[in-house]
């Protein structure tokens, strides 16, 4: 699956996915990563990309021309690429979205925003605009990175062990279990005997009830959508 990036700052990509799962699936061509900078695409001698808003407020919004440059330079090279815009404003992601764009046939545009945010006239180049949360950041960067971990580590192949897709938290609707290894014991506490028992059946139905009740205490609102259907 292909990631492209748009963004001031492409140094800010280079040491995350240079290791780790991320980083072995590129190696692997299961991956391709590519990141484009924006400034480049700036105005003048300057390569300006942001400029004062109209009708007054503090700091800079993008200008139009050179994001929508970029934009046109990378899906004219990389056509039918879905294109999303890291903002606040946008839907919030999660594990379904996840799933919703691993099946965009020809990859992902990621363009990372910065300062007030963009002109509003450029909204109309995204095909959607996805937010990591109810919180500010300084750009889109690191929600960008958000999206290529969630999203690469779906793709088939990207993980050693297939089955951690549908045991983690969200793959199911609900948070995932309590998980331990060694040693049996640990300043006074014990690994629940049913994890030691060898009985497979009574595992599942441990693991079960230990997801559904960690749900309902720490997210409420993860069980109540659960049991809606």
């Amino acid at each position: 699956m292909e990631f492209h990036v748009i963004t001031l700052f492409p140094e800010m990509f280079e040491s995350p996915f240079r290791g780790g799962m991320i980083g072995r699936a590129v190696e692997q061509g299961l991956i391709q990563l590519r990141v484009h900078p924006l400034r480049p695409f700036g105005l003048g001698s300057y390569r300006q990309v942001d400029d004062a808003p109209y009708g007054g407020g503090s700091g800079m919004v993008m200008r139009p021309e050179p994001l929508a440059a970029a934009i046109d330079d990378v899906t004219g090279q990389h056509p039918g690429l879905w294109k999303v815009l890291m903002t606040p404003q946008g839907e919030v992601f999660g594990h379904a979205l996840a799933r919703e764009l691993l099946a965009k046939p020809r990859g992902l545009l990621l363009v990372a925003g910065r300062y007030e945010g963009i002109d509003e006239r450029v909204r109309s180049l995204f095909d959607q605009e996805i937010s990591i949360g109810d919180y500010v950041l300084s750009g889109g960067e690191l929600p960008a990175m958000v999206v290529i971990e969630a999203v690469g580590r779906l793709i088939p192949g990207v993980l050693g062990n297939p089955d951690s897709l549908t045991e983690e938290s969200f793959a199911a609707g609900t948070l995932e279990y309590p998980q331990y290894t060694r040693p049996e014991e640990f300043r006074g506490m014990r690994v629940p005997e049913v994890l030691l028992s060898g009985d497979h059946g009574k595992v599942r139905e441990w693991r079960r009830a230990e997801a559904e009740k960690r749900t309902a205490l720490r997210r409420p609102d993860l069980a109540r959508k659960s049991s809606r259907g």
